[in-house]
């Protein structure tokens, strides 16, 4: 089980999550936050400190979220552990990010693999 950061989220992207997450496991991507669920250690620290409520545990997620917690899967299934998004940075275009991340790792655009 881990936490799902929901579509509540888009377009707000405040961050406060971010801050509190002890284990740097909150992405950015272009128009919302995922967790990683590889990475997240269940803490709820990030819940709490969303002001938007767009943050639930997988298991209480409200059936009009159901998406969440597979978008979240999608983005992270060819990614897995990171090593915390402070030093990763923002998620690559295919996995929820923008082209900023191929350029920022000299890769180019559209081709992150």
């Amino acid at each position: 089980m881990t936490y799902v950061i929901t579509e509540t989220c888009i377009g707000h992207v405040d961050r406060s999550c971010v801050r509190e997450c002890p284990v740097d496991c909150i992405y950015e991507g272009e128009q919302q936050l995922f967790i990683n669920p590889h990475e997240c250690i269940d803490c709820g620290a990030c819940e709490v400190a969303c002001p938007y409520e767009a943050i639930s545990y997988e298991s209480e997620l409200a059936e009009e979220h159901a998406g969440a917690m597979e978008r979240q899967e999608l983005v992270f299934a060819e990614l897995g552990r990171l090593g915390g998004a402070r030093r990763y940075g923002p998620l690559p275009p295919r996995h929820g990010g923008t082209s900023e991340h191929a350029e920022t790792r000299g890769l180019p655009k559209g081709n992150e693999s």
